[in-house]
């Protein structure tokens, strides 16, 4: 009975007649061959990722801002009196301590004042003591019989009177020596004359300003801060700073004072902090900057990437992460994010990342959510 061969034979040209069983055997082999399934296909490569380990950092933010410097009392020091100028022996720059003459008043017409008021005392308290020993003689006669009622209460009113006449004109005296005094005035406290604002024969009146005093005591550097951020500073918070004209040093201090209206300047509210301690090259006028740490709003770490490593589509702004799973590969998966400020050490991520997520730096438009990686070999 002959022998069907499969279909499927690839049976090549004719070729010299062999033995019967030999052509059985030859032809299930080519059919064998021809017909055996094809080898698997090879795996898809996969690709590599590159990706940093991220760390919390101070979840404080740092915010800078310009100012100046200036004495922490700064008084303006004038006259109680008015009068012509006879002598001011300080310039701006002089250095003065507490008691020290900053300025003088010709006293002639204080002290002729004085003068005037010492004799007027004098004259009352003659008649004072004239009244007051004519009292007491009618006293005398009044208490023998000798006097009528009515001399006697004049010469009481008399008396009393002369006395108060007396110590009313001494009060006239304290006030014309104390508006003599009035014409040397002297320094409040120590301190540095930051400027002059009258001549020696000049005419000032009364609490017009003759010099203008920094007082020792502590330096402050005065700011402007914004609307937004002035409701997280607070009285005694610490501050960092910097002086242009003397690189290289911070100074510590303190905030003093909290403005709670805006400035000129616009939306902006004032800060005062007071230096830690006196430098003499820290000067008055020199231009500085503050620097505040502001807590970071929400909870959670804080961190700061690359930014780079942020991306943002309809759905918000996202990261792409690496989730290990095993024999060196790694599922990528996506985290929306919340964002803080751009810093010169990245771009601050406040929410959507924990501590040692490895997050994806590069390639990141080539991937999506759920990709196979391959993940670099840790040395």
């Amino acid at each position: 009975m002959p022998t069907s061969l499969p279909l499927c034979s690839n049976a090549g040209p004719p070729r010299r007649r062999a033995a019967p069983g030999a052509v059985l055997v030859t032809a299930l082999a080519g059919a064998t061959l021809a017909c055996s399934p094809e080898s698997p296909p090879a795996e898809p490569e996969l690709r590599p990722v590159r990706f940093e380990v991220v760390s919390s950092v101070d979840a404080g933010r740092r915010r800078s801002f310009s100012g100046t410097c200036q004495p922490a009392v700064e008084p303006k020091l004038s006259f109680k009196v008015g009068g012509n100028i006879a002598r001011l022996p300080v310039n701006m720059g002089d250095r003065v301590r507490r008691g020290t003459l900053i300025a003088e008043l010709d006293p002639s017409d204080f002290q002729l004042q004085v003068e005037e008021a010492d004799a007027a005392l004098r004259r009352a308290q003659a008649e004072a003591r004239n009244a007051e020993a004519s009292f007491e003689r009618i006293r005398g006669l009044y208490e023998n019989g000798n006097a009528s009622r009515t001399d006697f209460d004049s010469a009481r009113a008399a008396a009393e009177s002369s006395r108060a006449n007396a110590e009313s004109v001494r009060k006239r005296l304290e006030l014309a020596r104390q508006q003599l005094s009035y014409t040397r005035l002297e320094s409040p406290v120590a301190g540095a004359i930051a400027e002059v604002n009258a001549e020696v024969n000049e005419n000032v009146s009364a609490g017009d300003a003759v010099v203008r005093l920094a007082a020792e005591g502590g330096d402050e550097v005065v700011v402007t801060v914004p609307e937004s951020l002035i409701g997280q500073i607070r009285h005694g918070q610490d501050v960092v700073v910097r002086f242009d004209a003397i690189p290289g040093r911070t100074f510590g201090g303190t905030v003093t004072e909290v403005g709670v209206t805006t400035s000129t300047t616009g939306s902006a509210f004032p800060v005062k902090a007071r230096l830690a301690e006196q430098d003499p090259m820290v000067r008055l006028g020199m231009a500085a900057e503050v620097e505040f740490r502001f807590d970071a709003p929400g909870e959670g770490a804080h961190f700061r990437v690359a930014p780079h490593a942020v991306s943002e589509d309809r759905q918000g702004r996202f990261v792409l992460v690496v989730e290990p799973s095993g024999d060196g590969r790694g599922v990528i998966r996506r985290r929306g994010v919340e964002v803080g400020s751009l810093t010169p050490a990245g771009l601050e991520v406040l929410a959507g990342l924990e501590e040692g997520d490895r997050l994806v730096t590069a390639g990141l438009s080539q991937l999506e959510d759920g990709d196979i990686v391959k993940l670099p070999a840790e040395g």
